[in-house]
C-alpha cells in the first residue's frame, strides 16, 4: 500500500489521510470487539495519531467499557455513527486504532496478527502464514523493528498518559 492514503464515514462527513504504514494490523477475535463490531472480529490498525490528518467533519468520542476496565474512547461520526477509530487503554491519545474497514482502500492492510484467538468464533479460519495469540503477544514477537522504534519515540507519551490514568482511577 502507498501513502498517503485516505478513509471516512458512511456518509463522508468525516473524512481523513493516513500518511505513513500503520505500526501494526491486528485482527482482534475477543468478545468486546465482537460486541461492539457486531461482527465476528474487528481489524484494527495501531498508528501514531499524529500520522492521522482530520480532512473534514468532527467526530463524536464516545466512551465506552473495556474488559480492562479503563475504557476505550471511539471516535464515531455523529450523523451515520461509524466508528472511525479507538484511543485504548494502553496507550491513549498517542495512538489511534484505525479501523480498517474505514479507509477507502481497506483490501491492502492485511492482519499481521490474530490476537484473543481464545474467543474466535469457531467458523472463521485463520491463514497458517499468520501468528495468532490465544491472547495478546509481546511487541517483539510481531512488531517491525521499524514499528518498534516509532513506538519507542512516542513512549514519553504513552507513559504519561498512563500515570495520568493511574491518577484518575485512584
Amino acid at each position: 500500500m502507498k501513502f498517503p492514503v485516505e478513509g471516512g464515514c458512511d456518509c463522508r462527513y468525516v473524512r481523513y489521510r493516513v500518511s505513513t504504514a500503520p505500526l501494526v494490523v491486528n485482527c482482534c477475535h475477543c468478545r468486546w470487539c465482537q460486541r461492539e463490531t457486531g461482527a465476528s472480529f474487528a481489524l484494527n490498525a495501531v498508528i501514531e495519531a499524529d500520522r492521522v490528518t482530520l480532512l473534514c467533519g468532527d467526530p463524536q468520542i464516545i466512551d465506552t467499557p473495556s474488559q480492562s476496565g479503563y475504557g476505550q474512547r471511539i471516535a464515531r461520526c455523529p450523523k451515520c455513527w461509524v466508528a472511525l477509530w479507538s484511543h485504548y487503554a494502553g496507550s491513549g491519545p498517542a495512538t489511534k486504532v484505525l479501523r480498517v474497514g474505514t479507509l477507502d482502500d481497506p483490501d491492502s492492510l492485511r492482519p499481521q496478527a490474530h490476537v484473543f484467538v481464545s474467543s474466535k468464533q469457531p467458523w472463521v479460519q485463520i491463514p497458517p502464514d499468520v501468528p495468532q495469540f490465544a491472547e495478546y503477544y509481546e511487541l517483539e514477537q510481531v512488531w517491525s523493528p521499524e514499528s518498534l522504534e516509532r513506538r519507542r519515540a512516542i513512549l514519553p507519551r504513552i507513559e504519561a498518559w498512563q500515570a495520568s490514568r493511574t491518577k484518575m482511577r485512584t
